[in-house]
């Protein structure tokens, strides 16, 4: 019987009749397999936004999973869609972007700004509307802001061979990339003769990455390789002392005026080599000693090579460019202003206003008996903490990177201990203090990757929330 049905199976096959249709790959009944990117401008000032068109680039196969299309994660401040002519949502994803934090900053009340943003998506094999959508108070997705029809047969497509400026090295490889969770490892600020430094550099940092969980345990689901793009210079651009150097991506301190924060403004270039390698995520390690990094869900996250906590930053910024989470601590010198607005239950998976505790997010977690906001000695960890701060802002005004160390060590030594003793250290619950507010907003653990440099490891909660997105990439 066995036998009869698979010879029937291939006669229908061959004869090439509807029903032959019906067995058909989903994924290659609408795309091709290979991978569209739309680049655009995102402008505008706090309460204004546009969009503006700037191309789109045919790349290379697409990296990503070919069942889990739609993402359902409920990530991002953002959310970009592909839907079909029958208005079919075909492909999504959430995500965030530079113009959405820069929004909340002072700056964004004065005046507008552009930056370069773009969505990579499988080409459909037929014409398809894009839609961009921003989250609402309620944590809902509002109607799009910009949608566009597009077709990916027109001579507007930008099907010119992809440039070839970069070396790729595995440093991790486990099967296919459309079933894996491809990361990307950027090198930036580092000369053609400084490339060995680069290898090993990114095999240092990965190989802390792979030692964490849920990376640890998933280590099998997970492809990581580098791309070596040689600069013309050593080390990136800090404007507070005056370094201008020129680099592969153009990374610079200074983003948004706070010092550490590193990020590139040159999206368009930076795709363009990345596409060289199959990636869902990207990592820009940047060349040099001085403490910094970023991290934007779904963007790419950024970190300083040399630092004595580079192995933390780099996980730490990947938990926000991956895992969608956000900065726990409340205390260290950040531009934003209101980045959770007041009264709105926050979208990422680690932090709560706790406007209902019997519905927290993370409640399953929350072992019996554990209260609810969860009391914490914050207090006189507070007092502790400001003083280091006002040291750490008066460090910042020089260039002594080894006395900012010294001075991480120290908090280290002071704050782990602290916290560590903590009546409900090592449990879940909803503690007071996360996401730049002091007051209001909650976090599930009192210490965390997403907290201080203390800990080796992500809490319950945020190990939960990468894990998921692994979910949606390695299937």
């Amino acid at each position: 019987m066995k036998l009869l049905s698979a010879l029937c199976v291939l006669v229908l096959a061959a004869a090439g009749c509807a029903s032959a249709a019906v067995v058909a790959d989903p994924f290659d009944a609408r795309f091709t397999g290979r991978t569209l990117r739309f680049d655009y401008h995102h402008a505008g000032r706090q309460g204004e936004e546009h969009v503006a068109p700037a191309g789109l680039r045919l790349e290379g196969e697409w990296p990503g999973s070919r069942t889990a299309l739609v993402d359902r994660s409920n990530l991002g401040k953002y959310l970009f869609e592909v839907a079909d002519e029958s208005g079919a949502v075909v492909y999504s994803r959430g995500f965030c972007s530079i113009f959405g934090e820069w929004e909340t900053t002072g700056e964004a009340k004065e005046q507008w700004r552009a930056f370069e943003e773009s969505q990579r998506f499988p080409e459909p094999r037929g014409p398809v509307e894009l839609r961009l959508s921003k989250r609402a108070a309620d944590g809902s997705f509002a109607a799009p802001f910009f949608s566009q029809r597009i077709d990916p047969a027109s001579r507007f497509v930008d099907r010119a061979p992809l440039r070839s400026g970069g070396r790729v090295l595995p440093l991790h490889e486990t099967g296919p990339a459309a079933q894996r969770l491809d990361l990307l490892v950027l090198a930036e600020g580092y000369t053609q003769a400084e490339e060995l430094k680069f290898q090993a550099d990114a095999k240092r940092l990965v190989k802390a990455l792979l030692d964490t969980a849920p990376f640890s345990t998933r280590s099998s689901e997970l492809n990581v390789r580098a791309l070596f793009v040689p600069s013309p210079q050593s080390g990136i651009r800090d404007p507070r002392r005056e370094v201008w150097n020129e680099t592969a991506f153009g990374a610079s301190f200074n983003a948004f005026d706070s010092d550490r924060y590193v990020l590139t403004y040159r999206d368009r270039e930076l795709r363009e080599l990345a596409a060289c390698a199959p990636y869902d995520f990207l990592v820009i390690v940047f060349n040099g000693r001085k403490y910094g990094g970023g991290g934007i869900y779904n963007l790419w996250a950024t970190c300083a090579s040399d630092t004595s906590v580079a192995e933390y930053v780099f996980v730490h910024e990947l938990g926000h460019s991956l895992g969608g989470l956000a900065d726990e601590y409340y205390s260290s010198q950040v531009s934003y202003e209101e980045f959770t607005p007041p009264g709105t239950e926050p979208w990422e998976p680690n932090v709560t206003a706790l406007r209902e505790p019997w519905n927290l997010k993370w409640r399953d977690l929350v072992e019996p008996g554990t209260p609810l906001p969860t009391p914490w000695e914050k207090g006189p960890y507070d007092q502790l903490d400001q003083g280091f701060q006002a040291r750490r802002a008066e460090l910042a005004k020089g260039r002594d990177d080894a006395a900012n160390e010294a001075l991480f060590a120290e908090i280290k030594a002071a704050t782990g201990p602290m916290l560590g003793r903590e009546r409900f250290a090592g449990k879940v619950g909803a503690f007071e203090g996360a996401a730049y507010e002091s007051r209001g907003l909650y976090r599930p653990a009192t210490d965390c990757i997403m907290f201080t440099r203390n800990p080796t490891s992500f809490c319950a909660v945020c190990e939960r929330a990468v894990g998921r997105v692994i979910d949606l990439y390695a299937r």
